[in-house]
């Protein structure tokens, strides 16, 4: 019928052989392994952060410049996605869809690194226990998206991840209203602030991941 037309069309336009041949270019997973490899920067920052909150105050310069060394690496591999995705003949998806991917996961390391400057700064000996909580879950956030970067040429594999993602979203809000109505119960105003101020950025990291998720989840749709 007329109005079968259409879906048959667009699954004829990729047969298996034409995936194929496209997956002979080499270009084509280079920026999958730059996403994943951007991805692992976070897995790295949130486990400086766990050394940090453990350590005495006088190691927290120290650590902090681990940090920010993970940080700079994260920047050399943005820049270097963002010349793959301007030089390349063949990209697994849409250069606009890369690029989104690629800011998400800059701004999760940008909210990570905010955690060791605040922790810093504001010469914090133990965070509250919240703290481990959140970044607990968004060392899982991380190491998921490592895969799932890494498996964006086969997005019926990635449903999962997408749900999953929100899931941990949903946790770390829940731990954040947990955090914010323990602290105000328990400390001074000043610590009040000093705490609410490192569960923002550790709430932000978490939401700027489940935003790599989510433009997982549209990229899943837009190209089925």
């Amino acid at each position: 019928m007329p109005a079968a037309a259409g879906p048959v069309t667009r699954r004829m336009a990729r047969t298996p052989g034409e995936t194929m041949k496209l997956r002979l270019f080499p270009q084509e997973t280079a920026a999958l392994e730059l996403l994943a490899d951007l991805a692992q920067q976070s897995v790295l920052a949130v486990q400086v952060l766990s050394e940090m909150f453990g350590a005495p105050r006088e190691e927290h310069e120290r650590i902090f410049e681990e940090l920010m060394h993970i940080d700079r690496r994260a920047t050399e591999l943005q820049r270097s996605l963002l010349t793959q995705l301007r030089t390349s003949f063949v990209n697994p998806l849409p250069r606009e869809d890369l690029l989104d991917l690629s800011e998400g996961l800059g701004a999760a390391m940008e909210h990570l690194v905010a955690v060791g400057e605040i922790t810093l700064v504001n010469r914090l000996d133990r965070p509250a226990r919240e703290a481990s909580d959140q970044l607990e879950i968004v060392n899982r956030q991380a190491e998921l998206t490592v895969g799932a970067m890494r498996g964006l040429g086969q997005l019926d594999d990635l449903e999962d991840y997408w749900i999953e993602m929100i899931r941990l979203a949903k946790r770390a809000n829940h731990t954040h209203r947990l955090w914010g109505a323990n602290a105000m119960r328990e400390l001074s105003l000043s610590a009040y602030a000093r705490s609410i101020e490192m569960a923002r950025a550790l709430l932000d990291a978490a939401h700027a991941l489940k935003d790599v998720g989510a433009n997982v989840g549209r990229i899943i749709v837009k190209e089925s």
